[in-house]
């Protein structure tokens, strides 16, 4: 009896020794295999010797983010190589993180859980990387291909009136959302790399409807026909002859506004050989020798349009650069416009 009791532990001992011996044994057989269950950047590579598992992630991670990424935007086509994007993926050391979770725990645990088929359950994300400033630079040379500024509704004033001309969309690209989705195709194998860029159409700020707001009055002065013409609303208001500056004192063409108004305004004389022995003086407003009559709407340098004494030499080219009225008309005319108001002089 006392033999049998001696026999049964023995035995359990043998059984044991020998499981651990082919627990040992079948382990050393799986040294260099990546253990069952374990996945890098989706791909099953368990089982798989460091060699097999590098060929795998070569063809189904590797291969896939060294194709060059396709945008079209608009009508416009653009291509991102793997090369310009400096993309890197480092198979061999995901390869080599995934031998060394492998062999964690001691070799009982590991046969143990490859004999129950319970697997290691790791899932590695594919590390890659990218230049950031490649994507950047490429995403503002789309920008500065396709976008467009849009265009406000002008008014163009000429010999035969004010006429307006419509405003236009502009487009804009959508760049925040192209650089991101970009970069999701640099990052990952599974994604397309066919990429079409979002174009947003960016409306004016002016359109032709709102001109009239914009300008509620504008003055036209015509050199050659000698007339002021007043819109308001864009829509011709009153005609007032006048003179214009005579050769040589031409009154200068372009596009102004009324920088400041006076009630009988001084004159302050430039120091000009025809100003003789005024020149350089200020000549009180109301003054007999002054020849700003009225009223004083300022222009440009000096030049501004103002009543005049010289009634006869309305309609004529006599000035010495302002632009001259009628004192009635003078007088009318500034109590219709306003500091700001654009002046457009120019010739029919």
């Amino acid at each position: 009896m006392r033999r049998a009791l001696f026999i049964v532990p023995a035995i359990l001992i043998a059984v044991l020794a020998l499981g651990a011996v082919g627990a040992f044994a079948y382990d050393s057989s799986n040294e260099g295999h990546i253990a069952a269950g374990v996945s890098i950047g989706g791909v099953n590579v368990g089982g798989m010797t460091g060699d097999e598992a590098r060929q795998r992630l070569a063809d189904e991670v590797t291969a896939p983010l060294e194709q060059p990424v396709k945008i079209k935007v608009a009508d416009k086509k653009y291509k991102l190589s793997a090369e310009d994007a400096d993309v890197q993926v480092d198979s061999d050391e995901l390869v080599d993180k995934a031998l060394d979770a492998s062999r964690q725990g001691s070799f009982i645990t590991r046969a143990w859980r490859d004999l129950t088929g319970s697997g290691l359950g790791l899932s590695m994300p594919v590390e890659s990387s990218y230049s950031k400033d490649a994507v950047a630079k490429l995403v503002g040379q789309i920008s500065d291909d396709v976008d467009q500024a849009p265009k406000d509704a002008s008014v163009d004033p000429g010999p035969d009136g004010l006429s307006t001309a419509p405003g236009a969309d502009g487009r804009e690209v959508a760049a925040d959302k192209l650089q991101k989705d970009i970069k999701a195709a640099l990052s990952s194998p599974d994604g397309s790399r066919d990429l079409k860029g979002k174009v947003a159409t960016v409306a004016p700020t002016v359109t032709e409807d709102q001109l009239s707001d914009k300008y509620p009055l504008y003055i036209t002065v015509d050199r050659s026909t000698f007339k002021l013409r007043l819109y308001r609303d864009l829509k011709l208001e009153k005609t007032y002859d006048v003179a214009v500056g005579a050769q040589g004192y031409d009154t200068p063409v372009g596009l102004y506004n009324i920088q400041d108004k006076q009630v009988d305004p001084a004159w302050h004389v430039p120091n000009s050989d025809w100003a003789g022995d005024l020149a350089g003086t200020v000549v009180p407003g109301g003054a007999s020798d002054n020849p700003l009559k009225a009223r004083w709407m300022g222009i440009y340098n000096g030049a501004g349009i103002h009543g005049t004494a010289e009634g006869d030499s309305i309609g004529s080219a006599a000035s010495h650069g302002c632009i001259r009225m009628q004192i009635p008309d003078v007088i009318d005319l500034y109590d219709r416009v306003d500091v700001g108001t654009p002046v457009y002089i120019g010739d029919s």
